[in-house]
């Protein structure tokens, strides 16, 4: 049963959690500049994303690995400039908070006074879990993220659903249940079996956000760059693309150059 969306001036952590209990669903995407930053909030979107994913998207490599905290500092302070409604949540990077519960607050708080983001994701469960308190003692909100956590790619060996053999679904689930017992105010599942998913969101009071994890979720997130086809290659099954700007976006520059060489563009209302 469809909830009707109620008008929040502002998206908090505690928005989030009140959205759940009342059983309205959450919108999440990536943004990581201040134009599609200023879209995605105007579109109505109730988390922002700072997404890792920018090193894929944004800088081309092929993991997430590579991109670095002063990388992911300089994506959110241009991403937080655009924002009024939003959630601005940014991702803690490979490296900034797994091997010391010291070094990830550190990390931490440098995205929030750095960015002025509003609250950091990290990916895992028990391993990260003296991180995850660290942090959140010091007043910082957390979202958890398990599944198919692509920090983690090189471990897995790759990009398949997650938890699909019993061990590993057990396991997802006592570690969603210590992120909430930890204090996280959400918890993104990643590429796993949808009944698995809603299982989870189920279990926990805290906002349960899907990617790749069926609709029994309390919310969704995707990719911007891949939900409004700016990339192609990219094409898994949890994936909709509500638009091909990668077409059209090609078509127009293509059609500028033949205009220019043309000497079509511009013409005499285009000159002073």
């Amino acid at each position: 049963m469809s909830v009707a969306k109620k008008q929040y001036k502002r998206i908090t952590v505690k928005t989030l959690v009140d959205m759940k209990a009342k059983g309205e669903k959450i919108s999440m995407l990536t943004a990581y500049d201040y134009t599609m930053a200023k879209i995605v909030d105007g579109a109505g979107i109730d988390v922002i994303l700072v997404g890792d994913s920018a090193s894929n998207v944004m800088a081309g490599h092929e993991t997430t690995l590579p991109i670095t905290l002063d990388h992911m500092i300089y994506h959110a302070s241009s991403v937080v400039r655009a924002v009024e409604r939003a959630l601005v949540v940014v991702d803690l990077p490979f490296g900034s908070y797994q091997s010391d519960p010291k070094e990830a607050l550190r990390s931490a708080i440098r995205i929030m006074k750095e960015s002025g983001g509003h609250a950091v994701k990290l990916e895992g469960g028990k391993e990260v879990k003296d991180s995850i308190k660290r942090i959140l003692n010091a007043g910082i909100p957390v979202m958890g993220h398990l599944g198919l956590t692509p920090q983690s790619i090189y471990k897995f060996g790759t990009y398949t659903v997650r938890a699909k053999e019993d061990e590993e679904a057990e396991k997802l689930k006592e570690d969603a249940l210590m992120l909430e017992r930890a204090g996280c105010f959400s918890i993104v599942l990643e590429k796993i079996p949808a009944k698995l998913a809603q299982e989870v969101a189920e279990s926990v009071s805290i906002p349960v956000i899907g990617i790749g994890a069926g609709k029994g979720v309390d919310g969704q997130v995707l990719v911007l760059h891949d939900m409004i086809g700016m990339t192609h290659e990219f094409n898994p099954r949890f994936l909709r693309r509500y638009m091909n700007l990668y077409e059209d976006m090609t078509n127009a520059i293509s059609q500028y150059a033949k205009d220019v060489k043309s000497v079509d563009f511009p013409n005499d209302d285009e000159q002073y």
